[in-house]
């Protein structure tokens, strides 16, 4: 099956499952969303979620962040996990956001990308949630996912994310890169279906046989 072929199906079934998809992190306005996402690197959601209230009602804004000494924001984020560089990145985004751009959050990828902890997937996330730009976030669960499908030859997120672009349309990527996630999180997780169980999977190889071994991003 060719991978346009399997990218229809992969579309048609997410649409059944997901006709609409919440966002995963909380947030109240672009520089909550930026620090989110920031913090979310190797730490779950549902863990973030649990901490940036805290976070947020000291400062929820970059000119009342700058206010909160880094070690308080340590502290904080502490069980987000890597806390001393996140808490840096947090102080020092806020403070180039309120030298540069009046305490806004900017709304192009080249002007975020520059931020401190924000590398393209954070910004994507920034731009595709906050913006609502067409951006298709690319992180190691859907790497993961797109290989399993046959997406992809998985040699990096990179590569991956420019195939996913190039089989869907772009006005369904906002959405899309959503779906994916949830539906790994339900339907397709790393260590049960291993290409073998879910839907998704047995539709697009229905002749697999053993688990398919994915490549780290």
């Amino acid at each position: 099956m060719k991978k346009t072929e399997k990218a229809k199906k992969i579309f048609k079934i997410l649409n059944r499952i997901y006709k609409k998809v919440p966002i995963p992190l909380n947030h109240k306005n672009k520089f909550e969303l930026v620090v989110a996402v920031l913090l979310s690197a190797q730490c779950t959601d549902e863990r973030v979620n649990q901490v940036t209230p805290m976070l947020f009602k000291k400062a929820n804004t970059s000119h009342k962040m700058i206010k909160v000494s880094k070690n308080t924001i340590y502290k904080i984020i502490r069980p987000c996990g890597l806390a001393p560089q996140k808490s840096k990145a947090i102080f020092e985004l806020s403070r180039i956001l309120v030298k540069k751009f009046k305490g806004k959050v900017p709304e192009s990828f080249e002007e975020l990308e520059k931020l401190p902890g924000v590398g393209h997937k954070t910004a994507s996330v920034v731009m595709s949630q906050g913006f609502g730009h067409p951006a298709f976030p690319v992180d190691t669960h859907i790497h993961r996912l797109a290989q399993r499908w046959g997406l992809t030859n998985g040699k990096n997120v990179v590569q991956t994310e420019k195939d996913l672009k190039n089989l869907f349309p772009k006005k369904s990527w906002n959405k899309l890169h959503l779906q994916i996630i949830f539906y790994g999180r339900e339907y397709c997780q790393a260590r049960s279906c291993y290409g073998l169980k879910c839907e998704i999977c047995k539709t697009c190889n229905p002749n697999r046989k053993q688990p398919i071994k994915t490549i780290k991003s």
